[in-house]
């Protein structure tokens, strides 16, 4: 089922409210630090989403 603008938006504010209440709790973040660690992830699936279409 394809992905609306909303359920990505959806996701995104999530994933800020979840870190802000991360930060505000002074809790370590549950992902990578650093820009090159969430590329990592996103050429993660990236990777998994192409080879999935092409079977």
């Amino acid at each position: 089922m394809p992905e609306t603008v909303k359920d990505i938006l959806l996701s995104i504010l999530a994933g800020f409210v979840v870190g802000a209440l991360f930060a505000r709790l002074r809790l370590p973040v549950p992902a990578p630090p650093t820009l090159a660690g969430v590329m990592g992830i996103v050429g993660l699936f990236l990777g998994y989403w192409l080879v999935s279409r092409l079977n």
